[in-house]
Formats: structure tokens, sequence, C-alpha cells
């Protein structure tokens, strides 16, 4: 069995890595580790959960350790780009734990935080940089970061930045970095468009792939409910309950949905907070914290928090709605059975929610169990008050009442109300 000391890191590594509790590599680790340190571009392919930020944090920083050179003012000489603020803190905390015994400078470079802490701390040049694409550009048009003196460039978790709208900023990134870099692309699962990405920034790259793509861990116990709406929310306060559930983050479609089913936890006795692109990063940071600290026993968030959060010990995740993108299915229960531990899943599927479970099981290959319950259908639904028409805000949408005839303030002004929506995150 391969151990992290046959892979050729360096002694300072090894020990903080020891002190962390970590004596085998997974896969992913021994396979881009050894790549990385040969200078070789990687593009990479992995299911969350797998290990992937120690498989390009340890080489980035072995070739830190090779060498005294310090970066120039304003310049770097390893670029981490991540899709959310809550992944790029991951990253910097890992960076910091596996240099423990170096003398390695590592920032942050995200939205949500002060702008001028980060000009000031460029202005001192930094080993490694950990930055999300807008930030990153907006302190480059300041003239705040130079990025001519990147050696190293790490584009993580690919396909959610190409989700999230950011792949021609991952571009115009790449276009200024020098023409001789390593470049690493990795990625959980490999649509054409992250394909085609590699095929033009990347020089000749190794090919790893670690499981099937889009596959969850066999260490996860998923299952499927299916419930009128009326009756999800009594159900999740019902499996949270139980004396079995450490912690458990549950997952809503909208940022509203997750304020609402935080409050109804927290009305039911369940300690719980809410996670989403609405609150500050002070906010989402003390959230996370305190979710770290056993102080929060469960997390409500948004799609945000599917792949950027990387906690161990999490027991349980609940699809409180199921995700538009099937792919997001994967990355939301892959936040349990991490570091070798089992978890389980759960999936409350509404009527009209079962064509999108569908897809999921299309993606993963299986059906889930008990996917093929007959469940309440659309006629329950109307019964308890409720049409299975799209949702607004991820809850289902009342039949509008007619107070008055047409044109008289009565159904017209209704539909004209139902225009507005809420950003899902």
């Amino acid at each position: 069995m391969t151990q992290f000391s046959d892979l050729g890191l360096a002694e300072p590594i090894l020990r903080a890595i020891s002190a962390q509790g970590y004596e085998t590599p997974t896969p992913i680790q021994q396979q881009v580790i050894p790549a990385m340190m040969a200078g070789n571009d990687i593009l990479g392919t992995a299911q969350t959960g797998t290990g992937k930020t120690a498989a390009f944090v340890l080489p980035l920083l072995n070739t830190l350790a090779k060498s005294n050179r310090r970066p120039d003012a304003k310049a770097c000489r390893a670029l981490v780009l991540a899709p959310t603020r809550e992944l790029a803190a991951q990253i910097v905390e890992s960076v910091r734990a596996y240099s423990a015994e170096m003398r390695t400078s590592v920032t942050m470079i995200i939205g949500g935080m002060k702008i001028s802490k980060q000009v000031r701390a460029m202005q001192r040049g930094m080993d490694i940089v950990v930055a999300t694409p807008g930030r990153l550009l907006d302190l480059q048009s300041q003239n705040a970061i130079r990025l001519d003196q990147v050696e190293t460039v790490v584009i993580d978790e690919a396909d959610h930045m190409m989700d999230m709208g950011f792949l021609p900023q991952i571009r115009k990134v790449l276009a200024q970095l020098p023409e001789k870099r390593q470049t690493v692309l990795l990625s959980a699962t490999m649509p054409k468009d992250i394909r085609a990405l590699a095929d033009k920034f990347l020089d000749n790259p190794v090919n790893i792939a670690v499981a099937a793509e889009s596959r969850p861990v066999e260490r996860i116990d998923q299952s499927v409910r299916f419930l009128t709406p009326n009756q999800k929310r009594d159900a999740l306060t019902e499996i949270l309950s139980a004396d079995n559930v450490d912690s458990a983050i549950v997952f809503t479609r909208t940022k509203r949905g997750a304020d609402r089913v935080s409050r109804h936890l927290e009305d039911a006795g369940v300690a719980s907070a809410a996670i989403h692109g609405n609150k500050s990063q002070s906010q989402r940071t003390r959230t996370l914290d305190a979710f770290k600290g056993r102080q929060l026993r469960v997390l409500v968030a948004t799609d945000i928090a599917a792949r950027g959060i990387d906690i161990d010990k999490v027991s349980h995740v609940v699809n409180f709605e199921l995700p538009n993108v099937p792919e997001s299915y994967v990355h939301r229960i892959g936040r349990t059975a991490r570091a070798g531990e089992s978890g389980t899943a759960i999936t409350l599927c509404a009527p009209d929610e079962r064509k999108l479970l569908r897809d999921i099981e299309k993606v993963i290959g299986n059906r889930l169990p008990g996917s093929d319950a007959a469940g309440p259908d659309e006629s329950q639904g109307e019964k308890a008050g409720r049409s299975f028409r799209p949702e607004k805000d991820g809850q289902p949408r009342r039949r509008p009442r007619r107070r008055g005839p047409r044109g008289q303030g009565g159904a017209k002004g209704h539909r004209k109300g139902q225009g507005q929506s809420s950003q899902a995150s």
C-alpha cells in the first residue's frame, strides 16, 4: 500500500501530514502528486470527497520547499482558482495546515471582503494566491496583482465554474499567464466546454480519472421518500430529530427556501442556520465555524455550498428539494461519507419533482431505494391545497384566488405580482 512517504515529498510536508493524522494517500492523490511533481500538466476527473485539494496542494508546497526564491511585489508563484468563497477558504486552510513547518505565504482573494485588505496583502508578494475569478480580475484592473510570475495555475471544480458562468473570466486569466507554466485542471465531471478549455490551455496533459464520472461514493446509504409539499417540513423535522443524526446538511433550491426551512427547524427546536449567496462573507464564515464546532447540528444551504464545504463527520445530507441540474445531486450528497466515513443521504420528492428524480437516476446509473414506491400523486397535492405547477422561491405556487371580475384588481392583479422571483444561488 502506498504511503505519503513513498511519494518523494519534502520532510516538513510529511511531518505536517502526519500531524493531521494522514498516512495513506487516496487514489487521486497517488496519481496527481507524482505527475505534478514531474512538472506535467494535469487533467483530472474525480468525484467529490476523494481528496482533490491535497492532491494539488501537496505538490505545490513541495515545489516551494525546494526554492527559497521570494515572489516580487504584487506577484505570486502559484495561483488557485475556485468557484466559491467557501471552497477558496477551505483550500487556504489546507495550505496552512500542510505548510505548518514551512515559511509559505498564502492569501485569499474573494468577493464579499474588503478589497483594500487584499490589495495590501499582494503588495508584499505571495507564494500562493487562492482566488475566485471575478475578484482576481478586479484586483488586476487596479494593477494590484501581477500574473507574470505564475509558475503553476490550478483550476479547481472546473465544471462548477462553468455552471456559475465563470468560463469567460477563466479564459481571460489563463490568456495572461506566462506561456511557460504548469496548468492543472480538476473537475468532478468533464462536459464538452471543460474539455475544450483543457484542449486550448493545457500542454499534453496527463489524464487522470478516478472512479466513474458523476457516481456517488459507495459508502453513502441513499434513499428517497415521496411526499406532498405540505408533508416535507414535518418529515424533515422527524429525520433530523433522530438519535443517529450527528450533523446534517439540508439542501434547498433557493435562498428564500433555505431561510424558511431554517426558521422552521429553529421553531421545532433543531439548532440550525442557513448559508447562501445573500449572506455576507462574515455571516457565512461564522455559520460554517459554528457548524464545524458542533454549536449547530444542521446547516441549511443552497447549491453554492455543495462543493464549497469540506467538513468531516457530516452524518446526513437531506435533499429537501431536488436540484434542477442532476449532477448537483452528486455534489450535494458528497458532503457526507468524507475521509473514509460512511453517510446517509435522504431525498424528499414531491410529485412535481419526479422528472428531476429520474434525471438524477440516469446520471448516477441507479434507481434510488424507495423510488419504486407510488407516493402521493397530483390529485393528493390538490387536496392539500397546492397545485404542482413550477415553483417560485422554492415553494409550490398556490392557485390564484379570483376576488373580482377580470380587470378590476382580481385575478389579473394576482398574476402581475407573480412575475417577481428570487434568483437561486
